[in-house]
């Protein structure tokens, strides 16, 4: 953009705008968007005329609060060519001051005389219309206004503000030709604008203290007529609420200003902290002047509840003091109060905020009580024994302290309801729940693809899609939810996201050119009702994450300036929840990411079982819950189930390393209590390493980990269990029986030094053992015993196959909101046929290894492996041949049929063999390295008597083997 006094800059970019270029950072965003709503409103750059209105009053409340400090202006810019001019809050024009005199003869009449406006729907982009706009302070130079008769003009306007309602009352303007710009303009006329606002509220002071005059002047005739006297006052500025605490204090004064903005006659019962009862009267006063108000009395009473209202307030009583009272005022009936006491149903929401700037309180009229009951609620007023008054004011007034009351609630329950979790949908939905309807009548909130991801949008203004649409009724006219929104220039979305403020369209039917969004969009909103409009960034931490819109219908009051400074501070706080929500749901997205890629992605082929899975992650975090299916020798396979305490990145980091360590004991063919004892010192181990703090505190230490681990055999159909501090498993007969073995239950992990012991159960085949974690029957809403009951049904009811057994768990017993994680592992049991597993007994003879040999071939040959006899004749001879030389007692030979073929050769001894790399000169020890060419895996396993060295080859072996180490393969003689 150019500098002030070059309009070379803007002056270059506005041309190109209007021949539909591309201008984006050649000129600020603020005049980029009002020469956008300018050209969407239909206006011509060559535009010389404006409208004119004969009947603007120029004898305004605002034109005389002004004059004295337009008379300072004129004196302080004199003899320089400065024009200063006040419009009223519809850019019309009602004052101008010259710094030159001369000025008023030279310059046009659209430029010195009052009455033309200058609202930006008429006149483009100038410092009125745009102050108007954007309802803060503005500067435009030169080539930056619409209309080329401004080119040569720079100009600041403000908004001249109700100190009291927060309204915009008017505008304030200087201007001058833009290369006498002074630097100081902007400082002159926020002065000026705060003198202007001042002498606003001195005014409302002024009335409040004729009402008070005419209150008292009432009272004094009241009460002589009644006494005989003049009434004597005490002092006006004592305090009213003698005796009362503060509590008292306060709602006594926020049930008096309810009162007053009722703007009638009326009454309310209020209970005190000390259970005393006072009865509120509110009488219509109109003071010398004609300002009609009115005062509030309190009347201490001892009647039965209700008693003493009904009888002050009934139609008949006299009330009030006639002389002042109008017509209207004594014909009143009572509105009906609720038995408690409120009048809130009288006073609908909607109205205007007081702002903070008001130095002086709402209602400055207070008096004190009567003579002759200082210091306490008693006196008398109008024939009401105890009457004092405790507030007085006009009722906009009124309603002004109870709108900024109902805000200062809403802002406060607000802290409180939206982002009650951190779930990112749920926290935009309570944003909207919370404004509908106390603040509007229809919210909508779009947000970017990627926010919903926890990931920060690289251009919100392309990404957006509607995501929260709630009101007062379920018809609105809006984009579906899920759907893009595309959002055209000059629109007050795209406006509020370039300025990162709210932005106000009071009222739609005016301001609709500036934001449409087609004629359809445009015209179903109107169509529908809405008719005022405020947009706001949700900006949190300097990063964008959306909007929010604000509609109301033609059935209530447009929004002011006081609705959008509420709806930006409402944004503003959802918009840190929702943050605080965007950013877990990146962490909760990485921890998640993390846990299931530490999980298995492939379950192992093996014949022992067919295995289904879940795992689910908690609502609120990601655990450590982990399962895994281990292949062992002999076609036995493990399960595992864990649960590591806590959540989040700690939590699935160390069950990561578990279940990598699970897997690495069981891969040494350990028995399942030998597996956890292992397990149990790695966590203790880990705890001490990393500085793990003492339970119940808040370190990040391990705190502990719960397991289970199985060893299923499907040769004999016998499992082998323990369990570490880990619920028992489900086991499902063929017969469709359920039970839950009774194991050992076990330490959980990470205590040391504590035994575990193992369980052997038989498992028919067609069976279905099911492995769980805690957090599938833990749930704070229903008793354990509920949820093994659920559990057990389910199971009865399923399918037989494990993936219709994993579905029904997770429907009928898994909670709505699980609060931790869930693992869920199903094990359809298999059996190995008794005719694909072939056993031989033998002792410790050389002799036999040929025998043996030769029924091995033929068994090879029945099973139609003729491919796999030679590799299998030679492994089996090195097994046979090793155990014979070193160990003791007799053999058995099996040989198993399944995805592989498997060599096990069983002794007594517990001595393991070692693999070791012969010289080129030695004589022996290559029969385990021969074994390791040709088996694809193989191992030791110890059993109660002795060892098991087993080897597994696959089936598809080449039949044409090479040589290794130098020796052919045809060298090796047989062993007789």
């Amino acid at each position: 953009m150019g500098f002030v006094g070059d309009s070379s800059g803007p002056s270059r970019a506005r041309e190109r705008f209007l021949e539909g270029g591309l201008v984006e950072g050649g000129v600020r965003d603020l005049i980029l968007s009002s020469w956008q709503r300018s050209v969407l409103l239909g206006l011509s750059p060559d535009q010389t005329e404006l409208p004119y209105r004969e009947d603007v009053d120029l004898d305004s409340r605002l034109v005389h609060a002004a004059g004295p400090v337009l008379d300072w202006l004129q004196s302080r810019f004199a003899g320089r060519r400065m024009n200063v001019a006040l419009a009223d809050a519809d850019g019309t024009v009602l004052q101008r001051r010259f710094g030159e005199a001369s000025m008023a003869r030279q310059l046009a009449p659209i430029q010195r005389i009052p009455g033309f406006v200058f609202a930006e729907e008429v006149a483009g982009t100038n410092g009125i219309g745009i102050a108007l706009a954007e309802r803060r302070l503005c500067q435009v130079y030169g080539a930056e206004h619409f209309a080329e008769r401004s080119q040569a003009n720079a100009c600041s306007a403000i908004p001249v503000r109700d100190l009291l309602s927060g309204g915009v009352e008017g505008i304030l303007s200087l201007g001058c030709p833009r290369t006498d710009v002074d630097p100081a303009m902007d400082t002159v006329i926020r002065e000026a604008a705060g003198a202007i606002e001042r002498r606003l509220l001195a005014e409302n002071s002024a009335r409040e203290r004729g009402l008070l005059s005419a209150y008292l002047d009432a009272r004094r005739r009241v009460r002589a007529g009644a006494a005989g006297g003049d009434g004597h006052l005490v002092p006006v500025d004592e305090l009213v609420h003698s005796g009362l605490n503060r509590r008292d204090q306060t709602v006594l004064t926020e049930k008096a200003a309810e009162l007053i903005a009722s703007a009638q006659r009326a009454g309310v019962e209020v209970t005190l902290s000390d259970g005393r009862r006072v009865v509120l009267l509110s009488h219509v006063v109109t003071s010398a002047a004609g300002v009609a108000g009115v005062a509030v009395e309190a009347v201490l009473t001892d009647d039965a509840p209700g008693q003493r209202l009904a009888a002050l307030t009934h139609p008949g009583a006299q009330l009030g003091h006639p002389a002042q009272e109008g017509p209207a005022a004594r014909e009143a009936v009572t509105p009906a109060v609720p038995p408690t006491g409120r009048l809130a149903d009288l006073t609908p929401f909607g109205t205007t905020h007081a702002q903070t700037g008001a130095q002086a309180p709402l209602t400055t009229a207070r008096t004190a009580e009567p003579a002759g009951a200082p210091g306490s609620i008693d006196g008398g007023t109008d024939g009401v024994p105890g009457g004092r008054l405790v507030l007085l004011g006009e009722p906009g007034v009124g309603m002004h302290a109870v709108a900024a009351r109902q805000r200062l609630e809403l802002l406060s329950e607000a802290s409180a309801r939206i982002g009650t979790t951190l779930d990112l949908p749920r926290t935009a939905r309570e944003l909207a729940e919370m404004a509908v309807p106390r603040l509007a009548d229809f919210v909508t909130i779009d947000l970017p693809e990627a926010v919903l991801r926890g990931e920060e949008s690289a251009d919100p203004r392309t990404d957006l899609h509607r995501r929260v649409i709630h009101g007062i009724r379920d018809d609105g006219p809006f984009q579906a939810l899920g759907e893009r929104i595309h959002l055209r220039p000059a629109t007050p979305q795209l406006r509020c996201l370039a300025d990162g403020q709210a932005v106000l369209e009071p009222d739609l039917r005016v301001t609709a050119g500036r934001f449409s969004q087609g004629p359809e969009r445009t015209g179903g909103l109107l169509s529908y009702g809405l008719r005022s409009l405020i947009s706001a960034p949700l900006l949190a931490r300097g990063v964008v994450l959306g909007i929010v819109s604000f509609y109301r219908t033609r059935e209530r009051a447009p929004f002011g300036d006081d609705d959008r400074s509420l709806a930006q501070e409402l944004a503003t706080r959802a918009a840190v929840c929702i943050d605080n929500a965007r950013r877990y749901t990146r962490e909760h997205s990485m921890v998640l990411a993390l846990q299931r890629s530490l999980l298995p992605q492939r379950l192992p082929e093996q014949d022992a079982v067919e295995v289904a899975h879940r795992y689910l992650p908690a609502e609120s975090g990601v655990g450590g819950d982990w399962f895994d299916v281990i292949p062992l020798s002999g076609t036995r396979v493990a399960l595992v189930v864990g649960d590591v305490v806590g959540h989040g990145l700690h939590a699935a980091v160390t069950m990561g390393r578990l279940r990598i360590a699970a897997r690495n004991f069981a891969e040494l063919d350990l028995a399942p209590d030998e597996v956890l004892t292992q397990l149990d010192n790695l966590v203790a181990r880990l705890d001490r390493d990393e500085g793990g703090e003492e339970p119940g505190t808040d370190g990040t230490g391990i705190i502990g980990a719960t397991c289970l681990y199985a060893i299923y055999d499907p040769t004999s159909q016998l499992c082998t269990l323990a369990r570490a501090g880990h619920p028992p498993p489900a086991l499902v007969h063929p017969d469709g029986t359920v039970t839950f073995p009774d194991l050992p239950a076990g330490p959980p992990l990470g205590l040391g030094g504590l035994p575990f012991e193992t369980a052997e159960i038989h498992v028919p085949e067609g069976s279905r053992l099911v492995l769980y974690t805690d957090g599938l029957i833990e749930d704070r809403h229903r008793d354990i015993d509920t949820a093994l009951d659920q559990l057990r049904d389910a199971l009865a009811r399923s399918g037989p196959s494990p993936e219709d057994t994993c579905q029904a768990v997770v429907d009928a017993v898994v909670p709505d909101h699980p609060a931790d994680d869930i693992a869920l592992l199903v094990a359809g049991t298999q059996t190995l046929a008794p005719d694909r597993i072939a056993t031989w007994d033998l002792p410790a003879d050389p002799a036999r290894v040929s025998g043996v040999r030769a029924d091995v071939t033929r068994r090879l040959t029945d099973w139609g492996l003729d491919e796999a006899v030679f590799s299998a004749e030679l492994l089996l001879s090195e097994l046979v041949t090793n155990a014979i030389r070193h160990a003791s007692g007799p053999l058995q030979v099996r040989v198993i049929h399944g995805r592989a073929l498997i060599f096990e050769v069983s002794d007594t001894s517990s001595t393991a063999p070692r693999l070791r790399h012969a010289a080129a000169t030695d004589e022996g020890g290559r029969g385990l390295f021969l074994v390791a060419q040709l088996a694809q895996a193989w191992g030791t396993r110890y059993t109660d008597g002795g060892k098991v060295i087993w080897a597994e080859c696959a089936l598809d072996v080449p039949t044409g083997m090479p040589t290794v180490a130098g020796i052919d393969w045809d060298d090796i003689p047989d062993i007789e």
